[in-house]
């Protein structure tokens, strides 16, 4: 994994080659190299590592999502801050099976940095309900089930908000 500076330059360079390809009558070569260009831009926005962790998680493959993000050294310095925030959210969901204070950590920092999608804000927010229900902190818990109902537009999560309200009623 190139830091995201690099990537950068690389990109700068990459540009200023396809400028001389066209000044040289090169235009394929030129079309080709900002087409590779724009393939390091994105990269810079969206982190490799991450993009294929998110495909090994759809696929439950819990090991190999893990194996993907240990290659992210240093996520503060190495990741622009959405990234940083979709990699506390993975951390947040493969470690939620065996430590729940550990998932509850990196759930609130996914949180804080921020998740591009409404629906992800949606699940991290019911992870933390459902820690919070589990350590008896029943108002806490309410608030976050609001909150995620709320940021559910397309009602993916109802079936799971409305067992765990129903689990509160219990408590």
């Amino acid at each position: 994994m190139f830091h995201r500076y690099i990537k950068l330059v690389i990109a700068a360079f990459i540009l200023a080659a396809a400028v001389w390809q066209f000044t040289e009558s090169n235009i394929g070569n030129g079309i080709f190299l900002l087409l590779l260009m724009s393939i390091v831009v994105l990269l810079y926005f969206k982190n490799e590592f991450i993009l294929l962790a998110f495909l090994k998680l759809r696929k439950q493959d819990f090991e190999g999502a893990q194996k993907w993000l240990s290659y992210i050294k240093n996520p503060d310095t190495a990741l622009v801050r959405k990234q940083n925030g979709y990699y506390n959210y993975l951390q947040g969901i493969m470690v939620s099976q065996t430590n729940l204070n550990a998932s509850e950590k990196f759930m609130k920092k996914a949180i804080e940095l921020g998740l591009s999608m409404d629906q992800d804000l949606a699940m991290a927010k019911l992870q933390l309900a459902g820690v919070a229900m589990t350590k008896r902190r029943k108002v806490e818990a309410t608030k976050l089930l609001n909150e995620a109902k709320k940021l559910d537009k397309q009602n993916m999560l109802k079936d799971q908000i409305k067992m765990m309200k129903d689990q509160m009623k219990r408590m």
